[in-house]
């Protein structure tokens, strides 16, 4: 590995607090920038439809696209970070997000609309994969703080557009300013990205240390992806479907969707308390039960007692969701080095997503083909027991270097 420009450690802004304090900066408006493209659109979506005769399919498919797009572009963002930088790999992320985001609020065909979405879609990706390699590299002493700063900056990124896209739509007259202001927060966010540049640490010619072939063997990247995918199929089934289900349940249209606010809102401050469990104790057994059994509990009253007390299970689904930044620490935690957590995030998070697809997609087939919302929420409670048992593998101290080291060396 080389470094470009000098740091007082390789790959770092230096060792001086201003620089810390810049590279923090710069992770979190990265993360900010991360959920827009997606949470935006469904804002909108209904003038989008209308203006560019987007059909019910296409539409479909578009809220579909960001697991889609986050699982195959994911993939093979460990080879883009080795081979160009983190810091690199951060900005392009942020670049490529302004572009698709300023350029579907240009389109003028469905196509172009569609075309623009993947690409702002394909650099959230970049930054998703990105964000916990890192975290590794500038504060492997304060993996879990950090992670829950920009767990909640995540969170926020995505909470922003329900209350700003709106508004702007209806300010301006158009839907293309209510999408097209995200290419300007991403623009802003790439500035320290850019005084970062000559910091970075890069490999311009041997191959990444763990192939993902070697990633592949490793039961422990397995049981995080299963886990991931998991929490991420109830997380987007929630986004997509919860609302509905609680309007069908007889709370109106405003309550209905401001029990998915409630479910993201209790999730934010939670993250913040993560960082003093993990100091305290390496075995995270208890907190994997923990996020399972809120989880079942909030999806068992959402089923058979949505209107009774429905605050709760919207809450209790906030406090599960709270598994998400805890899996992206744990990524960190489980690694010794940078290029093993670059290596892990990777195929975590573009399995996981994949695995994920599940979560919105079957919850609208199931509900079709039986008429009522029992069946799909019962198929996500199931969700937990996998998730339950594959954190509990990866929960205890264990490390993916050790796995894959040759049998002798571990």
């Amino acid at each position: 590995m080389t470094a470009t420009g000098a740091a007082a450690e390789p790959g770092t802004a230096g060792s001086t607090r201003r620089g810390r304090a810049l590279v923090l900066v710069a992770i979190v408006v990265l993360a900010v920038n991360l959920r827009p493209a997606v949470t935006s659109l469904g804002a909108v979506l209904g003038d989008v439809r209308a203006e560019l005769g987007l059909t019910g399919w296409l539409a479909g498919l578009l809220t579909t696209l960001p697991v889609l797009c986050f699982a195959g572009v994911g993939a093979v963002t460990n080879r883009l970070t080795h081979r160009f930088g983190l810091h690199l790999a951060a900005l392009i992320s942020l670049l490529t997000v302004a572009a698709g985001s300023g350029a579907r609020a240009l389109a003028d065909s469905p196509a172009e609309f569609t075309a623009a979405t993947t690409l702002a879609l394909a650099g959230m990706a970049v930054g998703n994969v990105s964000l916990p390699p890192l975290v590794k590299l500038h504060f492997p002493g304060r993996i879990p703080t950090v992670t829950a700063m920009y767990s909640c900056a995540l969170l926020t990124g995505a909470a922003l557009p329900a209350g700003v896209s709106v508004p702007v739509a209806d300010a301006t007259g158009t839907w293309r300013w209510g999408l097209g202001l995200w290419a300007i927060t991403a623009l802003v966010a790439a500035l320290p990205w850019l005084a970062l540049l000559r910091h970075d640490v890069r490999d311009t010619g041997s191959a990444p240390a763990f192939s993902a072939r070697a990633i592949v063997r490793s039961p422990l990247a397995w049981s995080m992806a299963v886990f991931f995918g998991s929490q991420s199929a109830q997380a987007y089934a929630q986004f997509g479907w919860l609302p509905s289900i609680y309007a069908d349940a007889g709370l109106s249209q405003q309550s209905a969707a401001l029990m998915l606010t409630v479910a993201t809102v209790v999730g934010v401050p939670a993250p913040l308390v993560l960082p003093a469990y993990a100091r305290r104790t390496s075995d995270h057994r208890p907190l994997v039960v923990v996020f399972a059994a809120v989880t079942a509990i909030g999806l068992g009253g959402l089923m058979l007692v949505p209107a009774t007390l429905p605050w709760l299970w919207a809450g209790l689904l906030g406090l599960g969701g709270c598994a998400f930044p805890w899996v992206l620490a744990m990524i960190a935690l489980r690694t010794r080095s940078m290029e093993g957590t670059a290596a892990l995030s990777a195929f975590v998070q573009s399995t996981g997503y994949l695995l994920s697809a599940i979560g919105p997609l079957g919850t609208g087939v199931l509900y079709d083909l039986s008429g009522s919302w029992t069946v799909p929420i019962a198929v996500l409670m199931a969700l937990t027991v996998p998730m339950l048992w594959c954190g509990l593998q990866f929960a205890r101290p264990r490390q993916l270097e050790d796995e894959l080291a040759p049998r002798g060396e571990a």
